[in-house]
């Protein structure tokens, strides 16, 4: 592959990532409406709760697989399958009807954006050196964080004018054009003639064109054998038989390659540490984190990632093909990466998630008006993520990554101490401005440090695991820092006269009674920005000392 071929995959990978960041936050204004489309009522959030965490399921679980599939077969063919399998997801979920549709549809839109993340971030690896890689690193973090700045905006547009479907129906646009911008010009085999009719036939099966379903005739595949479920009719059979016959001609095809494959990934590794994931992800992603700590099953669902982890650690010590290799992680600057990034994640869930409900709380408004708020502080991070790939070939890792989230955990200081009017001043947006900055920086010296560290077979791998170590430190944060702000809720709440004592003669209507609360609500998100600072402040000083100059182990 020629350097300026190379550069345009490139260039093509990280528009899909950013893309597929995007999708992560279009979701969060459009979940209302997503909602009432599969026949959930607004008081039925925590029904929807697994639309959230089906994405990141796919996301988390699945990514070390893909990391080390990327490293056996490839970066382009894995970016072309996770667009192939982000853009099924996207059709499936544009189409669906009921929940578990849904839910399927955002599981496989997750795989397929969570595997697009390792192979970019190991074909920088691959075109670039040890020595050069910060700024290309920093510039693919940057657009990855662009895509949480533009999931806002292009959300709004697209709710603004069309239906919610309209989003996954772009994504489905979007994703086949990156798909078959990075395979080329080569000429498509036939399975992937027979995999465009099972999805044309998939997506008629889904929406049932009123056009074609109410016909006399064009009608009777339409029809469900049994019941009112969309998938038992003729079209339904049709399109699973196509999607066999898809599968049975991609083996084929590929069945020289099949067995070096399987040789090669240890599959029964991957199984485990994706099962030790998933407890982590369904025991914090299905609660809500403004009231809960973990969901009501949390606890068991942890103590199955614990059972599964032992597991998976006791495989790898028997195993000659383990999916981590004993002593990949053994050099201080790639255990470091996965310290720091954990640790970014709790800080970092911080103000992705209670900025906004300080802003709720303090301004009132809604979800939009909510979202516009944190956008002062993403708009920064693309930009913090340029500046420290840029200033590491002469500072250094460590430095930047200790300066960046020094900057930041002094930020979450100062928004401790926020008075109930500090998002109607301009210092308050300074204060998102370089917090959002800080984090920024901090994205690229912690990618180098890992990919130096280790050796180029296994870029994928560690990719993935360091994107990993961030989602389970974002997920685990929310938990211990809700913990944190709940407490301090509840000792001010106690201590609140009931509305009976404080307006006796108004008791319906008491101010006093409303402002005390939203002072309890305010301390509490008080408490959980300190606990971020702290967390940044232990990010900083951990980087300094364990990322090192370069984070080079292997050349």
């Amino acid at each position: 592959m020629s350097p300026s071929s190379a550069r345009t995959r490139l260039t093509l990978a990280s528009i899909a990532v950013a893309f597929a960041a995007a999708d992560t936050y279009v979701v969060v204004l459009a979940l209302p409406d997503m909602m009432t489309g599969v026949g959930l009522s607004a008081d039925e959030l925590q029904r929807a709760a697994p639309i959230i965490s089906g994405f990141l399921l796919g996301y988390i679980a699945v990514l070390p697989l893909i990391g080390r599939i990327a490293d056996v077969v490839g970066r382009t063919p894995v970016l072309v399958g996770a667009l192939l399998l982000f853009a099924v997801g996207s059709l499936v979920t544009a189409g669906a009807y009921d929940l578990p549709l849904v839910v399927t549809g955002r599981f496989l839109q997750g795989v397929g954006g969570g595997g697009l993340v390792p192979a970019t971030l190991a074909l920088v690896a691959d075109l670039w050196p040890a020595e050069r890689r910060g700024l290309p690193l920093g510039v693919v973090g940057a657009v990855q964080e662009l895509g949480s700045v533009l999931g806002p905006l292009l959300g709004a547009a697209v709710l603004a004018v069309a239906d919610w479907r309209y989003i996954f129906w772009l994504n489905l646009v979007v994703a086949l054009v990156l798909a078959l911008s990075l395979r080329g010009r080569r000429r498509p085999p036939p399975s992937a003639v027979v995999g465009v009719l099972a999805c044309v036939a998939l997506g008629l099966t889904l929406t049932a064109p009123e056009r074609l379903a109410s016909g006399v005739t064009l009608g009777l595949p339409f029809v469900p054998f049994t019941g009112t479920s969309r998938l038992l009719t003729p079209i339904g059979v049709a399109t699973l038989v196509l999607a066999f016959v898809w599968l049975a001609l991609v083996l084929w095809r590929t069945r020289g390659h099949l067995h070096g494959l399987l040789s090669q990934v240890d599959l029964v590794g991957a199984l485990l540490l994706a099962l030790a994931l998933a407890g982590v992800v369904l025991a914090f992603a299905t609660a809500d984190p403004e009231k809960q700590l973990m969901s009501p099953a949390g606890p068991w669902l942890l103590v199955a990632a614990a059972v599964f982890a032992i597991a998976f650690a006791l495989w790898q010590r028997r195993t000659a093909a383990a999916i981590v290799p004993r002593g990949l992680l053994g050099a201080r600057p790639a255990w470091g990466s996965l310290l720091v990034s954990f640790l970014i994640g709790c800080a970092l869930i911080a103000a992705l998630v209670d900025v906004p409900v300080f802003a709720r709380a303090t301004q009132g408004g809604g979800q939009l008006a909510a979202a516009l708020v944190l956008l002062r502080f993403l708009v920064a991070l693309p930009i913090g993520a340029v500046a420290g790939g840029w200033l590491t070939r002469r500072y250094g890792l460590g430095l930047i990554t200790g300066v960046g989230l020094a900057l930041s955990g002094a930020m979450f200081l100062v928004m401790a101490f926020w008075s109930r009017t500090a998002l109607d001043h301009w210092p308050a947006t300074v204060v998102l401005l370089v917090c959002g900055f800080g984090f920024g920086l901090a994205l690229s010296p912690v990618n180098t440090a890992m990919l130096g560290a280790t050796p180029a077979g296994s870029h994928g791998l560690v990719s993935a695991l360091v994107v990993v170590a961030r989602m389970v430190g974002m997920l685990v944060g929310v938990s211990a820092l809700t913990a944190i702000g709940l407490r301090r809720y509840y000792a001010i709440a106690d201590g609140i006269k009931s509305p009976n004592e404080l307006c006796p003669s108004t008791p319906a209507n008491c101010r006093p009674y409303v402002d005390a609360l939203l002072d309890a609500a305010v301390s509490q998100v008080h408490a959980i920005f300190a606990g971020a600072a702290v967390c940044a402040l232990l990010a900083a000083v951990l980087g300094l000392f364990l990322l090192g100059r370069s984070g080079t182990a292997h050349t």
